[in-house]
Order: structure tokens, then sequence, then C-alpha cells
């Protein structure tokens, strides 16, 4: 960024151009998907002077200059020149400019007389929030993750262990000695890198992590979606933490924000004087709930830039996967407004057919460039087939967020376990649907903000029966269909509320019972990530079998995952009660001794030490339907897993 030139004054040269008739024909007709290669700023050589060639599209506009520090933020000295093929693109090659240049659009409209100083859609990089100029950028890097790349279809494949560490990046560690600073990128990538490897996690996904004026808003509220923030390094110090993880065997998901905008008067919102991103009528164009503007999908160009940004993280930051954020409020035209505020859709339904066909296009031009990545979709409805593919009738998302089985096993868990027993069919019934979508299983950001308080904080009891019913949690997750997803910090029971303005309480893991919970959550990642039959058949019935999920009375569910090879098999028991059950009677499907290979209630892990001394025998003892069974000692607020070892001699 130090490399910014000032008092510039040369002009502005027309009839150079980075876009050709045939980019021109693919951006009207809705399918130019690398947008970002062609619009913005882009240094290049002409004639053999070198300078930054600006582009930009604005149609209702009259007028379009390029100011900046470079000419003391004059309007009037450097005119961007209207196309003649009625694209709406405005451009020009400004000659001497480089890299690190400030820059902004002043755009005057047709309309009302409407002007206004705008950031460049296209930028690669901007200032430092508050500041709220774009910067002329290069990526140019050199990556070091070939290996990573080259294999890591393996890794991101849905037969594969995925579970997935959640990180809010400006408050995951901060520096307390130096103003409670933020990491940068280069530095959390060590940081980062070590405990993810430490811990088991196969993935991390971010936060978004696009350019954000505000940062209250996580991230959600994007301005710059060519352009990584700021507030923690260059382009280049997020490509060095995305090569880093990749180097240390970790995968990339990015959460990425299609469904609205905000309405900053740089960013996108009103941006030529006309709503030329969203919809004019605010029935459709503003979301109620969060302020901001909705994208008109139904747009060639918006669905260019859209689906140009998603490409461009893929291409240029070596993404393994994208994380949809709010796909409900896409899909439905009343979400989250009542009575006569929406307009249905042409056949008087509430579906958004635009929005439809927009996802369905951005995950196959997602998947026909990258079929090793997946895309991930926080839906929260029962939008049916929002993982299938698109030829089968699906949106052709990769993984879908389960978020009824998040609400229904934490709602489950806030129970007073003396009264688990009426609530019974809460935790049950997600296998009934467990295998309609490709599922991640998710204990989010969502659920640690806004007054819902800690994991830790809605468990039930004494402060060991919380850690008990924690660990429990983490333990019917991992054993549960599904892909893993855990929010920074539920894996050593932080007790505040998560605060975006505050590091995680890394100080509590001096006390036994936070330190027990993570060391639990680790293994629980490495069992998982070493053990097919807990990840290979996530998304087939074939890959679950009850046991037992009826014995509501004592709140006790047992229950099989299989993989693929027939003598993969884990056997699961949960107690949901804080009474030991003794000489309790659990069905196998085989004979001979089965290894307890993990038990949440060991002192290891804070637990009170009741189990099963290492396994047990199955013997010819009929139960539950079975040939074989067990007696087994089930602790308190426990869950026990067994791995088949074989017929006894």
């Amino acid at each position: 960024m130090e490399k910014r030139m000032t008092g510039y004054e040369g002009e502005v040269i027309h009839g150079i151009s980075t876009l050709t008739e045939h980019d021109i024909y693919l951006f009207k007709e809705g399918n130019h998907f690398r947008l970002y290669e062609k619009m913005g700023s882009h240094l290049m050589t002409a004639d053999g002077v070198s300078g930054v060639h600006f582009s930009v599209w604005a149609p209702n506009a009259k007028q379009v200059s390029v100011i900046g520090d470079f000419n003391s933020w004059n309007r009037e000295s450097h005119p961007l020149a209207a196309r003649w093929d009625g694209s709406g693109i405005w451009e020009g090659f400004v000659p001497g400019l480089g890299y690190g240049t400030v820059y902004k659009y002043y755009v005057v409209s047709h309309h009302n007389g409407y002007a206004a100083e705008k950031g460049d859609p296209f930028a690669f990089s901007w200032e430092v929030p508050p500041r709220t100029a774009s910067l002329v950028w290069d990526l140019n890097y050199e990556w070091n993750d070939t290996q990573w790349m080259r294999n890591r279809h393996a890794a991101n494949a849905l037969a594969a262990p995925i579970t997935i560490y959640e990180v809010h990046f400006g408050s995951w560690r901060r520096v307390p000695e130096e103003d409670n600073r933020y990491l940068t990128y280069r530095e959390m990538a060590h940081y980062l890198a070590d405990y993810m490897k430490d811990n088991g996690f196969t993935h991390v996904e971010f936060l978004p992590l696009m350019e954000h004026p505000f940062y209250g808003s996580w991230g959600y509220q994007t301005t710059g979606y060519f352009a990584p923030t700021s507030r923690y390094g260059t382009p280049q110090d997020f490509m060095y933490l995305i090569d880093y993880l990749h180097q240390n065997g970790i995968g990339i998901v990015l959460d990425w924000v299609p469904s609205h905008f905000p309405d900053d008067l740089h960013g996108l919102a009103y941006f030529d004087g006309t709503h030329l991103y969203s919809h004019s009528d605010m029935r459709q164009g503003f979301h109620p709930d969060w302020k901001s503007y909705i994208f008109n999908y139904g747009r060639y160009e918006v669905k260019n830039f859209l689906i140009s940004s998603a490409l461009f993280w893929l291409d240029k930051y070596h993404a393994d996967g994208m994380r949809v954020d709010a796909v409900a409020s896409m899909l439905y035209l009343d979400y989250a407004r009542t009575g006569g505020d929406w307009i249905p859709n042409q056949y008087g339904g509430n579906e958004n057919l635009e929005a439809i066909n927009f996802l369905k296009r951005f995950n196959e031009a997602v998947y026909e460039n990258y079929p090793d990545v997946q895309t991930l979709a926080e839906e929260s409805t029962a939008w049916p087939m929002v993982s299938r593919p698109i030829y089968a009738g699906g949106l052709g998302f990769g993984l879908k967020w389960n978020m009824g089985w998040m609400h229904d096993t934490l709602k489950y868990f806030s129970q007073d376990p003396m009264f688990r027993k009426y609530h019974h069919n809460q935790l049950t019934f997600s296998i009934w649907y467990a295998f309609f979508e490709n599922f991640v299983l998710p204990l989010s950001h969502d659920e640690v903000v806004h007054g819902k308080g800690s994991l830790i904080g809605k468990m039930p009891g004494d402060e060991w029966q919380r850690y008990a019913n924690l660990r429990l949690l983490f333990g019917y997750m991992y054993g549960h269909p599904g892909k893993k997803l855990l929010f920074m910090g539920c894996e050593f029971g932080q007790w505040k509320e998560w605060n975006h303005q505050e590091s995680l309480e890394w100080d509590v893991l001096q006390y036994q019972t936070h330190g027990g919970l993570q060391k639990w959550v680790k293994d629980l990642n490495w069992f998982y990530r070493h053990e097919p039959a807990l990840y290979e058949k996530d998304f087939s019935n074939d890959g679950f079998e009850w046991i037992d999920m009826h014995d509501w009375e004592q709140s006790i569910v047992s229950f099989i995952r299989k993989g693929n090879d027939a003598s993969s098999i884990v056997l699961a028991v949960c107690n949901f009660t804080p009474v030991p059950r003794y000489n309790y009677r659990v069905g196998a499907p085989r004979g001979g001794f089965w290894k307890e290979v993990l038990n949440s209630d060991a002192p290891y892990y804070g637990g009170s030490g009741q189990g099963n001394t290492g396994g047990v025998e199955a013997k010819p003892v009929p139960a539950q339907g079975r040939y074989y069974s067990m007696s087994l000692t089930l602790p308190p607020l426990g869950i026990l897993f067994f791995k088949y070892q074989g017929e006894s001699a």
C-alpha cells in the first residue's frame, strides 16, 4: 500500500479497452463469469505506456470520472467514456498510474441530479475502514500448495471426514499488550494452522472476509465482493494465510453473501442513481430485517457480477468451498415479510424464480470449473433437494446446513434431564430426514450471540453436569450422520457469549473443566477422521441403524454407524440423564469383544470415571431384536463409543 502515487496530472486516453466484443456478448446474455479479469482497475501497458485501465458498469449515468489522490480528487479532470455498444460500461486508460493508486468513481446520474463518489465494485483491494476508497492492485503471488490442490478432491469429497472449525477472524485471538489489536493474515496463518492440526479439524470456515465497512456486521454486509478486508493485511497476505493452511493439510471454506448488500453511499446501493443491483420496488428489493438491499437476480449483469465473485475466490485464492449465507431469504419472496408487503411470482406463488435460477447457475458454474470443491447452503427451511443435482431437480449445492437438527438438539439439551423423557422425539426425529440432503451438523456462531448465551451456558444442572452435558452433545453430534461444524470457543466451553470486539477466553484453558472439554473435542475429531464408519456413508441410510430409540423413560439411545467395509462398525450408546445405569443391556450386531474406544465420562475429560474397563463381550443373549447383546455400565450424562474387535478365542 505504500506505493501510492500522488500529484499526477495526466489525461484519460479513450479507445483502449480490456473488453472484447465477445466479452460484451457474454456480458449482455448473462454468461460472463470472469468479469473481474476485465472490469474494475487493471495495470496494463498500451503503446509502450504503463498505466491503469478503468471500467465500470453505470448504464444510467450521464458522467463518470475517476478521482483519487493522483488528481487531488478532481471530479472533472479524468472523465471516462461510455462504450458505443449499449453495454452501459464506462472506461478509460490513465497513463502513469500504478500499483496502490487510491481511487473512486464519481458518478453523475441522468435521474434526479443524483451524484455520488463510489468505490469500484470490482476492486481487488480497498482502504482500511473507515476509509472507503478502492486501491489499484495486482494479484501476483507464488503459491506453494501444489500438493494440496492436486489431492484436495479427496479431502473435500462427500465421503470424506469433514470437521469444520468456524472462525470470526477479528475475535479468535487478539494481542492485548498491543491495544487489543487483531492478528494479521500472516500472524493468523501460523497460530491457526498449529491449533487446527493439534485439535484435529479438517477445514476452517471464515465468517465473511470480503471487504465490509461495518465491523459489527461480522462481514455479512459486504461492499467488496472481490477483495479481502484490508483490516488484516493485503490480498497477498490473505493468499499467504490460505497457502500456509493448505501446506498444513487444512481446507478453506469462505462465507459468501449474495443475498443482500448494505446501503453505504460508497457501495453498490443506488450506484448510478437507480437501483442498479437491486429492485426498485422495495417489496422486492429491500430486506426489512437487515435494512439492506436484495440483489436483482433476474438482471444478467447482476448474475455476471455475483458468479464472477464466487469463481474469483476459487480462481485467485484457492478456496475449497463457498458457504452461501441466508439462502432461504433468497428463495422466498415473502421472507421476513407480512401481509401484502411482497410481490408474488408470475404463477402467484412465493418462490423467487429468478433467485432459484441464479443459485442453480452458480452451482453449475462452480462445479463445472472446480469439481473438487464444495458449495454449502445455509438454508433454514424445508425447501426440497437443496443439495441434490440440478439435472434431478435440485438446487445443486454439495452440502446443506442442518438447521433443524441444530435447533431441536439444542432445545432438547436445554431441558432439565428430569423432563427430557417427555421430549425424546426432539432428539430422535432428525434421523427421519437425515438422508434427504447432504447435511452438515452446525453448532454455529448464530447460537452464541444476540442474548442466546454460550453453548456451556445453555446446558442445565450444576457445573459438573453442564460440562458433562456439553461433552455428551458433542459426542452425539459426532456419532450422528452428517459432516460437523463447530464455532470457535465452543470446543473449550467459553462461558461468555461471543463478542466480536473481544478475543476468545483462552485463559480458561488453565482450568481442568475447560481443558478436559477441549481434549474431548480433539479426541472426537481424531476418532471421527480415522474411523470410516463415522463418515463414509454420512448421506445414506445404509450407514446408520438404530439399536434402540424407544427407551424414552430412561432417556437412552443406542445406534450403529457403518462404513463401506463390512468390518467397519461403530456402536454408540448415550445416556441423557445424570443417573448412571448399571447392567444396561444393549443389542449387538455381532458376538465377540467390543472395545470401548471413547468414553465422555473419563477423568481425562473431566468425567466421573464410570465405564466398562476398556470393553465388553457381546454374548448370545437376545435383546432389542438381536441375537447378541452386551451388559453395560452407562455413565451419567455420557456417551460411549465401541468398536468391534472380533470373536473371542
